[in-house]
């Protein structure tokens, strides 16, 4: 069970407020800001996808209009699962034309696990009218490039990735200004898998 924080307080008290937590999270330094996120526990993170709903997660969210393509962003996460709990998604935008006039961002799955498993690369894409989330990260595709000083892309049908990664889709909602929630879909199907991500800085 994840330690009682204040951020864990707000999210589980009788009547939670979103801008509430919002701007606890806003107020926090990056460094404060992770460690409140990865102490939030099943109980937590399954409030916060209730709450974020309608919420809608933007690119320039996962990778400030500042970054230049194939310039990478590190988000801090933490997940439900039993292992392996602390990881990182990291997220660029595809360099002129890679992405072949659609609107995209590329990523990976960064952490203890990676050298098992495999990087699990997605793409990012805008689902605007989708209730689930406004941005999907996308399993069932992976990107034709990367920035230098990342994995080798594999797809995530290749080796052990196929039991982790194949056939996911990830919505993303919004928390605050750094801060997102994930749910995981598999063959198109609701799992009970959820995550939280801080974007660095």
């Amino acid at each position: 069970m994840a330690k009682s924080t204040a951020l864990s307080d707000l999210i589980l008290c009788a009547n939670p407020d979103i801008e509430a937590i919002a701007a606890f999270l806003d107020g926090k330094a990056p460094n404060v800001r992770i460690e409140e996120t990865r102490a939030l526990g099943v109980a937590e993170q399954k409030a916060l996808w209730r709450l974020t709903a309608g919420r809608a997660m933007t690119f320039d969210d996962l990778v400030p209009p500042d970054y230049g393509p194939l310039e990478p962003v590190r988000h801090y996460g933490k997940n439900t699962l039993p292992v392996f709990t602390h990881f990182e998604k990291r997220f660029c935008r595809p360099s002129p034309g890679a992405a072949g006039g659609e609107r995209l961002l590329w990523g990976y799955n960064e952490g203890a696990s990676r050298p098992l498993i495999g990087p699990g690369y997605f793409v990012v894409r805008e689902t605007p009218t989708d209730p689930r989330g406004a941005t999907v990260v996308d399993y069932f595709r992976v990107p034709p490039e990367k920035p230098d000083g990342w994995p080798k892309i594999l797809p995530n049908e290749h080796g052990l990735q196929r039991l982790v990664y194949a056939h996911m889709h990830d919505f993303l909602r919004r928390v605050s200004t750094h801060v997102s929630i994930g749910r995981a879909w598999r063959e198109h199907r609701e799992t009970p898998n959820h995550f939280l991500l801080c974007r660095e800085g």
